[in-house]
């Protein structure tokens, strides 16, 4: 498996580059057809216009393309559960960086590399286990989706999530274990936004008066949204980036930022949706505002269903002399949007390790083959149970 993830790792798949994101896919692909998958294709939506950051550019390598959804099939038994398995093929590392592949640790416990936790890791244990269980002639009823865009939020490929969700009876997703290898039981919803001010411009020197500084504007809103976050009763709001003038000598008629939020509950929603409305100007007088939003990913509660998948996975890892923690975190995956579609889900099954999103993240090696061991255990309980 060590030797597997450096390969996957060694495929730059950050930053939407598309030559990395096909290679990487189609290895996947490979390898789950050779366990009688049927693969087909399903195409994304595209994200808002407003949703591109600041220098999102496309090159010879990296485009807005809506890179294709995979749906891997295996069907066996119309008579039991059909299982959901979900896994997403982009990072955020800079494909042009030096952060490149896979090493180790000294002592060899730890191998680092650009998305080895989050969350190529976490495919690979999925495609192991389900390929350990081919080998064993424990057959049941799959679907596996890959998707490109998680990391940017899932709007591209949300749609084809929830409908293949509601043809299954549970979900299982392949993102990290948390920091001391809990299970996430229940996740905040989010939402992204960009604020959009309209100014007047003018030459510094000769004209300044005539001016309306939209920088001005913006930075008086950046200290109004910072005092919407209240994360102690569930609302968080983060901003960044920022874009505003080009030159020092004309008075900037142009501003934006974008910011993403945190909630707890559809409480927590609409107070964020009238403080945003709040700051919207009608008219055309200046500085003009106008917000952008959308709530992309519901919040996702502990249900008694999704209880009851999560119990199956703890008695499955202390059977194997394993720890599975539950608990709660503000962090946000797909695992949110499918639970919304109606799918029991449970969604921290990848590998244990840390520093996701940075040029240090780590996978602990033992937990390649425990995660592994414990999907095992679990997909053969799991498809044995009454749909």
């Amino acid at each position: 498996m060590l030797d597997q993830l450096a390969k996957h790792v060694a495929i730059p798949t950050g930053h939407n580059h598309v030559p990395g994101l096909e290679a990487y896919r189609d290895l996947l692909i490979d390898r789950l057809k050779a366990i009688g998958a049927t693969i087909e294709f399903r195409d994304g939506v595209a994200s808002p216009e407003w949703f591109a950051l600041p220098g999102e550019q496309a090159s010879e390598d990296s485009s807005p393309t809506i890179m294709p959804i995979v749906v891997a099939r295996r069907d066996v038994n119309p008579d039991s559960p059909r299982i959901l398995l979900s896994g997403h093929l982009d990072t955020v590392h800079d494909p042009q960086g030096d952060f490149q592949e896979l090493t180790k640790s000294e002592d060899g416990k730890f191998v680092i590399g650009p998305g080895a936790v989050d969350m190529k890791g976490g495919v690979l244990v999925m495609i192991t286990a389900l390929e350990t269980l081919h080998a064993l002639r424990v057959e049941f009823n799959w679907i596996v989706v890959l998707n490109s865009d998680e990391e940017r939020g899932s709007f591209q490929s949300m749609n084809v999530l929830q409908e293949i969700a509601k043809e299954c009876d549970l979900g299982l997703v392949f993102e990290p274990a948390l920091a001391d290898g809990s299970l996430a039981i229940e996740r905040m919803g989010s939402g992204q936004f960009k604020i959009e001010v309209h100014g007047q411009s003018a030459h510094v020197g000769r004209e300044f008066e005539k001016g309306v500084s939209a920088v001005t504007r913006l930075g008086e809103l950046l200290v109004e949204l910072s005092n919407m976050a209240d994360p102690r009763n569930g609302m968080i709001l983060n901003v960044g980036p920022l874009q505003g003038g080009s030159v020092t000598n004309a008075v900037p008629d142009y501003a934006a930022c974008w910011g993403n939020m945190r909630v707890k509950d559809a409480e927590a929603v609409a107070k964020f949706d009238a403080m945003l409305d709040a700051l919207v100007t009608t008219g055309e007088a200046l500085p003009r505002v106008k917000v952008h939003r959308l709530w992309n990913r519901p919040h996702k509660p502990l249900t008694d269903e999704v209880q009851k998948l999560a119990d199956q996975a703890r008695d499955a890892a202390e059977d194997l002399e394993q720890r599975l923690p539950f608990a709660s975190t503000g962090g946000v995956c797909e695992g949110n949007g499918l639970q919304a579609a109606g799918l029991p889900v449970i969604d921290t099954l990848g590998v244990r390790g840390g520093n996701l999103h940075r040029t240090d993240e780590f996978v602990e090696v033992a937990s390649l083959v425990e995660r592994t061991q414990l999907l095992a255990v679990l997909l053969t309980r799991l498809s044995q149970s009454t749909s």
